[in-house]
């Protein structure tokens, strides 16, 4: 007996497979789909569709038969195997990336990466500034230019707090209706602010370690959880750095929305905006009208570093 089915929660060779009425089975591949040929580590993500073959009703067992054609997917660079691109979910309506400007500090290279891997997946990204309780009055004006900088370029920015509850309905509004995956490093609040607009969840949490100023894993696996009817989040391991997939140097710009507007504009059409004669984007640069950090994370991205930091 086949069934239609949603992937919530992936552990490797098992998958937790929710039906259309809501019950959840645990799943495996037939084998044929590992060797399709795709160069991932992962055949399936989370947000998958999938049809399935239920195998033991008593031991809750089903086969996964088919996946259907995704509308889209984020992957991230395997980190064993650096050839080949690890799924993180699939079928999303929008990326949410949590952020903190300090402790640990999210570097303004790791946040464009994250904004490049999704432009080139055409998935829209909110930016959360998390835990604004930390900062005074200076240190929030200090950081307005930059909430300012990505709102422009059109992406969605929000300040949240999850002690204060600031932004906390703003950022329950931004989820209503939509698959959104969240991300982020580790250590960003991403667990406690789920935990804050869902407390049924319950997500683990961990301190940040004063030692290295960085957060502790505490999600092993992507899992996607079901909020209100109608509105998900994808929960993933927290991002130590996210390499590009597949991605020619004189494509980096294109998923750079200010970059993009000017792509007609300089002399040679694959300028790659480093010293040739009549850039456009150099110019802009200049002129102030692209941001020098922005322009650096280009250049970081085109020379192949990981800007974790």
């Amino acid at each position: 007996m086949s069934q239609q089915g949603l992937v919530i929660r992936s552990t490797g060779s098992w998958y937790d497979v929710r039906d259309e009425e809501g019950h959840i089975w645990q799943a495996r591949l037939k084998g044929k789909f590992k060797i399709k040929g795709l160069k991932t580590s992962n055949p399936l993500a989370v947000g998958d569709r999938v049809t399935m073959d239920i195998e033991n009703e008593n031991e809750n067992t089903a086969i996964i038969t088919h996946i259907e054609d995704r509308e889209n997917y984020i992957a991230r660079a395997s980190v064993h195997k650096t050839s080949q691109a690890h799924l993180l979910a699939a079928n999303l309506d929008q990326a949410v990336l949590i952020v903190t400007l300090d402790f640990p500090r999210t570097s303004l290279g790791f946040i464009d990466r994250f904004l490049v891997s999704a432009e080139s997946f055409r998935i829209p990204v909110v930016i959360v500034f998390n835990k604004q309780d930390i900062f005074d009055e200076e240190g929030r004006e200090q950081h307005q230019p930059i909430m300012d900088m990505y709102a422009e370029l059109g992406y969605g920015t929000l300040r949240t707090s999850a002690l204060t509850g600031e932004g906390m309905d703003e950022l329950r509004a931004s989820l209503k209706g939509k698959v959104s995956l969240v991300s982020g490093h580790s250590g960003v609040g991403k667990s406690t602010l789920v935990n804050t607009i869902a407390p049924d969840l319950d997500l683990r949490t961990s301190e940040v370690s004063t030692f290295a100023n960085k957060g502790v894993h505490t999600t092993t696996f992507a899992e996607m959880f079901e909020l209100e009817p109608g509105t998900f989040i994808i929960d993933t391991p927290g991002i130590k750095e996210l390499g590009l997939i597949d991605m020619e140097p004189a494509e980096i710009s294109h998923y750079f929305p200010e970059m993009r507007e000017l792509l007609n504009e300089c002399r040679y059409h694959n300028c790659l905006h480093l010293n040739e004669p009549a850039c456009a984007v150099r110019d802009a640069v200049e002129e102030g009208t692209i941001a020098m950090s922005r322009y650096h994370s280009y250049l970081g991205m085109l020379q192949g570093d990981d800007n974790r930091r």
